[in-house]
């Protein structure tokens, strides 16, 4: 059952990079007309559901009304075009405070800002790091922690997200 699960797993995962990548196309043309950022997209089974998640941002923060207007082209594009074979979920909404870094602008963008990052391997027992993002080189990051600028490629690190401070 082993390799038949892989193949099926894998299958399913170009599946969601296939909607994904159709989606980012239309949202990548609407954002230059709405004037909204996109800032990540997701097609993921949680409980038994499918979600189709958006992320977007607008300069002065994204509104409510915004992201209703967004989902209703978006929603009306998607029943147009149907090439989500399984029942789904829209939800489009702002990264909100800890927001994600993905993409090379997320790390341009973000320099100079407090994040905590995950990595998949401990790096001297350590996972979990937090600091300054101090600098962005395409592939690596570099974070000024308390102890010293510890430098790490895109590939090491599970998650990196914007420090919420309350």
């Amino acid at each position: 059952m082993g390799p038949l699960f892989y193949a099926y797993e894998r299958m399913e995962m170009s599946k969601s990079e296939t909607y994904v990548k159709r989606t980012e196309e239309f949202l990548e043309k609407l954002s230059s007309e709405l004037k909204f950022e996109l800032v990540d997209i997701e097609f993921v089974k949680e409980a038994g559901e499918y979600y189709l998640r958006v992320y977007c941002d607008m300069d002065g923060g994204i509104g409510i009304e915004d992201c209703a207007e967004i989902s209703r082209h978006l929603s009306d594009w998607l029943d147009e075009e149907d090439f989500i074979d399984e029942g789904y979920i829209l939800e489009v909404s702002s990264p909100g405070l800890g927001r994600t870094l993905k993409k090379d602008k997320d790390f341009l963008r973000e320099l100079g800002k407090e994040v905590e990052l995950k990595l998949y391997k401990a790096r001297d027992g350590v996972k979990d790091f937090e600091g300054v993002l101090k600098s962005f080189d395409g592939e690596n990051i570099t974070v000024e922690t308390e102890v010293k600028d510890e430098v790490f490629t895109k590939k090491e690190i599970a998650n990196i997200r914007l420090k919420i401070d309350f």
